[in-house]
């Protein structure tokens, strides 16, 4: 700002001067005249390098070397998948003994690649941490009829390969699902628990319904064109292949400004310094995969417009539930305040249509963890640079910490590594994770669900029914009989997307002498600085063409919200849909609220009670240890660094997961009834004599004091374990009668 602000300055004082506005203008006009030609040619180079890369058979960003493993066209139910394993580049070590990391990529009109981008990326930040990499990618197009379900299926297989390849370890893979990919995991650990180690899924839609009023416009989409019948009609127009560049149309109309001018202008203006990162970008952005009609069909009904996958409504071919619930791993949801396209209450709404309270979630041995980064966009959360440095190395370095927290809700946020002294010996890296407990309260904060809207939105799925039986009944079968795969093909070639990368390419002739143009303006650049006055007047200019396009975005988000809200907020309409007098219900299914699930929680505790005063000095230090970390505000990875170190000293004949067990077995004993399980603290410890006790008690002690200094609490219930520790010593037992 106070660059611009001289600029502007310097450019008045150039005004007062006839000579040296004169001067300005010849300057600014050659300027300009040759980042036409620069801008242009960089143009023609994105169009050509659109057609090399639609023209490869496997056309990827990925920027890591890779070995093919698995090939999906050759499963009993084939898909366009394929799992690769990552090749570690030049002076990175990696080791195959440590837990394997695998990166999902999205396809929701894009090709792969994206999650291993750069060197800092997801692939990136695990290989640096030596972890064994693979990635799961996706062919341009679809295996006729592959269905979601057996997309499903192949990413579960491709796992099971990963596990065989690392009998080594125990610990199973964790698993990076980026946008599409992550609801597409969930799915697949939801039905095959046993394959997934911890889950990221970053800006993935989960809960489609949720929103904030105001915002997140692109939720409104389906109600607006009537349902998911013109999903249909797409998939016709590609004879039964949907194009995926409708999508990408999609996520542009939402921001129209960033699509129509500055993305553009960012380049003119920046021609001689901007040409290598925007190539690199539009090489994914403008790589459009197609999709099977079958799957896209799927996903819209019952997921976009059907909300279904969240309130375990889905079901398998052979009949199973596809229950979220039944996910087994911890769940890290990373999402931000600054995402248009997955805002924070569709990342984490499911939370609060799975489950009605955190006891609901620790009933069924779930691990949740959430962070919502403040202002990174959709593509930052899984692309950036800086958000790859920071959160996705926290994640990676703290994998471990994160497969053993307890269950239940947590909040994370990556804060500054402390200052030199023993609060920071126990932290890697520059940054600390930091995991503090929640309630729904906390995500019902984010999320801000509204009970009309809700009703809304399930009348838009019934009139979304209705319409699509209409079309299918009525105007599907002419729109098949009219498009032919060669139709088709010329269709998907003339959408306006991919014709914008083809008509300024070397393939059109009037391209022809940009680039001995651009080679003779680089030999002669005479570029102006920033303080032009023209310059500065072009750059007010863009600002206000800008301003105005967010105001007319602004202005057509508010008329769609409000049109929906009128439209589908009819009683009469929601009446004809078969939803009847408002009366409070809830107009979709809620698990966690269903009579079947208290008794499922019911039957779980008492189980639990007997096995209070059940095992040996191992679960005596995990029971005191989670007593006395409960009684903090929040902990984070220096605890578990010191429980990691000292591991091998107490538990030295368990592994990670068996270790994993028997924290969460703990978890819940003190759970059920904390006063009985600290009272058999004494019975657990018997057979232990005066200096195992004391060593035991040192150990605890070290692992607490990791985070000092304690809080009041905190030190109250280190007091009542020294207290419980001291009474189990074998001179302090009450003698025989």
């Amino acid at each position: 700002m106070l660059s611009l602000y001289a600029s502007m300055a310097q450019a008045a004082t150039t005004f007062w001067d006839p000579l040296g506005i004169g001067r300005a203008a010849i300057d600014y006009w050659r300027d300009a005249a040759e980042r036409s030609v620069l801008y242009l040619d960089v143009m023609r180079q994105r169009g050509n390098q659109y057609l090399e890369h639609m023209e490869k058979t496997r056309p990827s960003v990925l920027g890591f070397a890779t070995e093919m493993l698995v090939d999906g066209r050759d499963l009993p139910r084939p898909v366009n998948y394929e799992l690769m394993r990552v090749l570690p580049p030049e002076g990175v070590i990696v080791d195959d003994d440590m837990r394997p990391f695998v990166v999902v990529d999205p396809r929701a009109g894009h090709g792969p690649g994206i999650g291993g981008f750069k060197p800092d990326s997801e692939i990136g930040v695990a290989l640096r941490a030596g972890h064994p990499c693979y990635f799961i990618g996706f062919l341009p197009f679809p295996v006729p009829g592959q269905t979601v379900e057996d997309v499903v299926e192949a990413e579960a297989h491709f796992l099971r390969q990963i596990i065989e390849r690392h009998p080594q370890t125990d610990e199973k893979p964790m698993v990076v699902g980026n946008c599409q990919a992550g609801w597409q995991l969930m799915m697949a650990a939801a039905l095959e628990p046993d394959c997934f180690g911890p889950i990221l899924i970053a800006g993935a839609p989960l809960s489609y319904w949720a929103g904030e009023r105001g915002k997140a416009p692109m939720r409104y989409s389906g109600g607006m064109l009537g349902g998911s019948w013109l999903t249909a009609f797409a998939s016709d127009l590609g004879a039964g292949n949907f194009d995926g560049a409708w999508l990408v149309q999609n996520f542009e109309k939402l921001n129209p400004a960033n699509t129509l001018w500055s993305k553009q202008y960012n380049l003119f203006a920046n021609v001689d310094s901007e040409a290598r990162r925007y190539l690199e970008f539009e090489r994914w952005w403008g790589g459009h995969v197609v999709l099977d009609g079958a799957e896209i069909q799927y996903i819209v009904d019952n997921l976009f417009i059907g909300n279904r996958l969240s309130s375990a409504q889905l079901q398998t071919r052979d009949g199973r539930r596809i229950d979220l619930r039944n996910v087994r791993s911890p769940i890290v949801v990373f999402c931000s305040k600054g995402d248009d396209i997955t805002p924070p209450p569709q990342a984490l709404g499911w939370i609060r249509d799975l489950y009605g309270s955190v006891d609901d979630i620790q009933a069924n041995d779930q691990t949740i963890v959430y962070c919502v980064h403040d202002t990174t966009g959709h593509l930052g959360i899984f692309v950036s640079g800086s958000v790859s440095r920071k959160e996705h190395a926290e994640f990676t370095e703290n994998m471990d910490y994160i497969d053993i927290l307890p269950p239940g809700l947590y909040e994370t946020a990556v804060n500054e590594r402390p200052g030199d002294g023993s609060a920071a010996q126990h932290v890697d890296g520059d940054y600390l994770l930091e995991f503090t407990p929640r309630d729904l309260d906390d995500v019902n904060a984010i999320v801000q669900p509204i009970h009309e809207d809700e009703r809304r939105f399930a009348t838009l799925a019934r009139v979304s029914e209705i319409n699509l039986g209409i079309y299918q009944r009525y105007a599907q079968p002419w729109m098949q009989a009219i498009v032919t795969p060669e139709a088709a093909r010329w269709i998907r070639r003339m959408h306006p997307i991919r014709l914008g990368y083809k008509l300024l390419s070397d393939r059109n002739p009037a391209s022809v002498p940009l680039p001995v143009m651009a080679d003779f303006v680089k030999a002669n650049r005479a570029a102006v600085g920033n303080d032009n006055p023209f310059r500065v007047a072009e750059s007010m200019l863009s600002d206000q063409i800008v301003n105005a396009l967010n105001v007319l975005r602004d202005v057509r988000d508010q008329g769609i919200e409000w049109l929906f809200l009128e439209t589908y907020g009819q009683p009469w309409l929601q009446t004809l849909a078969g939803l009847g007098v408002d009366r409070g219900e809830l107009p979709n299914r809620r698990p966690g609220l269903e009579p079947e699930h208290g008794r499922f929680i019911a039957q779980r505790m008492e189980a639990l009670r007997g096995r209070i005063a059940e095992g040996d000095s191992h679960h005596a230090v995990m029971r005191a240890l989670i007593f006395v970390l409960g009684g903090a505000p929040s902990t984070d990875e220096r605890n578990f660094q010191r429980l990691k170190q000292t591991r091998a000293q107490i538990e030295p004949d368990i592994n990670l997961s068996t270790f994993k067990a028997l924290v969460r077995e703990q978890f819940f004993i003190l759970k059920l009834d904390s006063p009985a399980a600290l009272e058999a603290l004494p019975t657990l410890l018997e057979g232990q004599n005066a200096q195992a006790i004391d060593a035991h008690l040192a150990h605890i002690e070290h692992v607490v004091e990791a985070s000092a200094p304690l809080s009041e609490r905190t030190q109250s219930r280190l007091d009542r374990v020294r207290e419980l520790f001291a009474r189990a010593k074998p001179e302090a037992r009450p003698g025989p009668a």
